[in-house]
């Protein structure tokens, strides 16, 4: 399928500042090594895990929508 992005890191995290409560972690997002999407969620593992996997997919799609179009132009 050609490049994509993919999760790079998820790691447990320090809560932001003026946010409460805990289980915060960072998360990185690549794409072919020169693009990074860096963010934080709060949850367990698992869920966050599964909201950055639905991000990536969300990326993927909408970049392959677009370079589809590109190439169709």
């Amino acid at each position: 399928m050609g490049q994509s992005y993919e999760i790079l890191s998820i790691q447990r995290a320090k809560s932001p500042p003026g946010t409460e409560g805990s289980n915060w972690y960072d998360y990185v997002i690549a794409f072919a090594g020169t693009k990074t999407v860096q963010g934080c969620r709060q949850g367990s593992l698992k869920d966050v895990t599964s909201a950055v996997e639905e991000i990536v997919e969300q990326l993927n799609e909408r970049h392959w929508k677009k370079r589809k179009r590109d190439t169709k132009a």
